[in-house]
């Protein structure tokens, strides 16, 4: 019987089955039940919710929500955890829906649901949270295990040395809270960083943001080393839009020698709020 606690069960499982674990797909397995069943609780699901899960592995967090009476949608990339997920332990759930291939792909061509979830392959997860926010794809409430870097980025404030344009990205349309931090020893293959939990719920109070918002946010954080005046005067002059950097800080009560990190998600959207008034200058 699979024992999803047991790295010494699941290498047996695996190698039954001719499988193994593919360090090119971020592959790791929670193997702390506790730490497990905390994160399925972060969710707070009720009723019959639908529920996207990436990397699913082989099915330990599956089951669980499963057993929460959640409808899975789960993303695996690797076809050999695909086959036996949906040939072996899910095949007779109606309730287990399996996509195949590389969930940046897939799960932003499908309508949104209203809960996303998993443990994160670290290879992705900052990319894919990003693509979900800017490509406007809400959710009522995300759960992730990441990267504990990962984890201190989606959480930080301004000013802080981990804040960056992941930081606001997050923060512009979700309410992030940190969750518990494991070792490597709650995971098999066990990774050599520490990972950490985080829940992002949809702010009510986000509201619309202009097209050029997420551009601009990248854009002045692209030289964290250069002055907000600096950055914005690049961006300014390849998008040809017909205003004075200056002005545009002036008028934004901006100093011109602030830099980005320094900025709220309020100063940026007020940023783009004006340029969204220029419109480009045709060459």
């Amino acid at each position: 019987m699979l024992d999803y606690n047991s790295p010494r069960s699941l290498k047996e499982f695996l190698d039954a089955r001719g499988l193994g674990m593919r360090k090119r797909f971020g592959q790791n397995f929670l193997i702390n039940p506790k730490a497990r069943a905390n994160l399925i609780d972060a969710l707070e699901l009720t009723g019959s919710p639908e529920v996207w899960e990436v990397g699913p592995g082989i099915g330990a967090m599956t089951a669980l929500l499963l057993e929460k009476g959640a409808t899975v949608h789960a993303f695996e990339i690797d076809p050999g955890f695909s086959a036996v997920l949906q040939g072996e332990i899910f095949k007779d759930n109606p309730r287990f829906i399996l996509i195949e291939g590389d969930v940046l792909k897939t799960c932003l061509q499908d309508p949104p649901g209203c809960y996303f979830f998993g443990n994160l392959p670290y290879t992705v997860a900052a990319r894919l949270i990003g693509s979900l926010i800017e490509r406007r794809r809400p959710f009522q409430r995300m759960v992730f295990m990441v990267q504990k870097e990962v984890a201190e980025r989606a959480v930080a404030k301004p000013g802080s040395k981990a804040y960056s344009s992941f930081s606001v990205l997050c923060s512009s349309v979700y309410t992030v809270t940190p969750l518990q931090v494991l070792k490597g020893a709650s995971f098999y293959p066990a990774p050599h960083v520490d990972s950490q939990g985080i829940r992002l719920d949809a702010r009510a109070d986000a509201g619309d943001y202009p097209d050029l918002f997420y551009p601009l946010v990248h854009s002045l954080f692209s030289s964290r080393r250069k002055t907000i005046k600096n950055n914005l005067s690049v961006f300014l002059s390849n998008r040809n839009i017909p205003v004075a950097t200056e002005d545009i800080l002036q008028a934004c009560g901006i100093p011109l020698n602030a830099r980005a990190e320094t900025l709220s998600v309020a100063e940026f959207r007020e940023i783009t709020q004006l340029l969204s008034s220029f419109p480009p200058c045709k060459n």
